[in-house]
């Protein structure tokens, strides 16, 4: 199949990939744009793990109030530069991890925190990078912000939250 303008033009709106990484992802899954994404988020993982060990000494604190202030949530998600800690798109990862703190309650960042075993239960229950994302069951927080990586190009961090419930 053709791959057209609008059909690179479409991915990149949904991705944030670059013209020529559209374009090829899009040639290589001959013109179907599910295939397409799939080998974009897999690019994106593969740099993601090249990124790993940059630092991340900018980013935002965000919070979270729900159920008419039952529940609040305080996350601080790090990146490299000020410049995508500015963006709406790292801001709306950084809400969108406080809203899940404040959903599902993890007791941890990941599955890898030296302190898991102080913790009982699945890793789906204590680990937020291993829950489900809450609007979005098919994808895990760890998804999420491997995503944003790719999208941004910079290595993210949670670097820590507190949940606040009142009465507990």
């Amino acid at each position: 199949m053709a791959v057209t303008t609008e059909m690179i033009k479409a991915l990149r709106e949904e991705t944030g990939a670059g013209v020529m990484d559209a374009k090829r992802a899009l040639d290589s899954a001959n013109g179907d744009v599910a295939k397409a994404k799939a080998i974009l988020r897999e690019q994106g993982v593969a740099a993601a793990a090249k990124r790993a060990e940059r630092e991340t000494s900018n980013g935002v604190v965000d919070s979270y109030i729900h159920s008419a202030g039952r529940i609040g949530v305080l996350v601080e998600v790090n990146c490299e530069t000020d410049f995508v800690a500015n963006t709406e798109d790292f801001r709306g990862l950084a809400r969108n991890i406080a809203m899940q703190i404040a959903a599902m309650n993890p007791s941890l960042i990941s599955k890898d925190d030296p302190d898991r075993d102080k913790y009982e239960g699945s890793d789906e229950e204590v680990c937020l990078f291993s829950q489900k994302f809450i609007k979005d069951a098919s994808r895990t927080v760890e998804d999420l912000v491997k995503d944003a990586v790719a999208k941004t190009g910079e290595n993210i961090r949670v670097r820590r939250f507190a949940r606040f419930e009142l009465g507990r």
